[in-house]
């Protein structure tokens, strides 16, 4: 499985959507329109110090949401043109691992922000790339929950167990789906959840992502 080929396949159809419903479409990504999504992503790569916000938030959102706004009101095909070239050297050889779930994600909050969407079809090497970032950061995801035993599930049948104590629950759908639910998307991800109804509860209402 390529990591490092399915980020820049990811990223050259997130840019070619991004050409085609240009700066002022909307997105999954709460109060944000593709031009803030492209900004963001370009922050991520090439302004890391300006990007701390992203993971650390505090003081440091602050500085990052005023360089997005920022660079989002900058030349929106000059954006394209800075994410088709990805990362500056020294990231390029890791970008796979930082990219790749990140771009999916991102291509999927532009598709799914319009009214009619489809699941994407015949990216069965992908979702086992997902699937395998899933196992190692779906923890993280949904640190906030409280109290929940959380099983991830496919369709396959094959499971990852998250959390070790508390209400059971199990979410299930492929791994692209999953990785929208757990990163806030949850209208928008095509999952099934079942367990204990008070878990099942929490899972739908509680805080997930960073």
């Amino acid at each position: 499985m390529n990591a490092q080929r399915w980020a820049q396949i990811e990223r050259q159809n997130l840019c070619d959507l991004l050409e085609v419903v240009g700066p002022d479409a909307p997105t999954l990504c709460e109060g944000w329109s593709t031009a803030h999504l492209a900004a963001h992503l370009v922050l991520r790569e090439r302004k890391p110090i300006a990007a701390l916000g992203i993971i650390f938030g505090g003081a440091f959102a602050q500085r990052t949401e005023r360089t997005t706004k920022r660079l989002a009101a900058t030349s929106f095909d000059g954006l394209i043109k800075k994410l088709r070239k990805g990362p500056p050297l020294p990231l390029k050889r890791i970008d796979g691992q930082i990219n790749v779930l990140e771009y999916t994600v991102h291509h999927e909050d532009i598709r799914r922000a319009f009214g009619e969407w489809e699941e994407r079809q015949n990216l069965d090497e992908l979702q086992e790339i997902i699937w395998k970032i899933q196992k190692r950061s779906a923890h993280l995801m949904t640190r906030k929950l409280e109290d929940i035993d959380l099983t991830l599930c496919r369709p396959s049948g094959e499971t990852t167990h998250i959390n070790k104590s508390g209400r059971p629950a199990t979410l299930i759908g492929e791994p692209i789906e999953i990785a929208m639910f757990i990163t806030g998307r949850r209208d928008k991800a095509l999952v099934e959840i079942s367990g204990d109804d008070s878990a099942i509860e929490e899972i739908r209402t509680g805080s997930l992502g960073y």
